[in-house]
């Protein structure tokens, strides 16, 4: 399942759009790779959780994927779960 396409469909429908995320920091790759059952998205990131690392990581992941001109979060920053706002730039 593609869910990089399913949250770019939320984005072109919502903005902003807000998607709970939990957070896998050291993996080898930057990857979604589920959407749990309540309904958060399980993203593996490559950078440590040290440092705000991860999560810049995961900010930067989310903007060059979905094309997003801002990502920010909004709750969450030191926990592995995460509320996180996606805006696109209107043309």
């Amino acid at each position: 399942m593609d869910y990089l396409e399913i949250i770019r469909s939320a984005l072109s429908q919502k903005n902003p759009l807000y998607i709970r995320i939990k957070v896998v920091p050291k993996s080898p790759k930057n990857e979604i790779v589920d959407l749990m059952a309540d309904e958060t998205y399980k993203i593996r990131v490559s950078a440590p959780a040290t440092d705000g690392k991860a999560n810049a990581e995961l900010l930067r992941f989310l903007k060059k994927s979905l094309g997003a001109s801002d990502a920010m979060i909004v709750s969450g920053k030191t926990d592995r779960i995460k509320l996180v706002k996606i805006t696109r730039s209107e043309l």
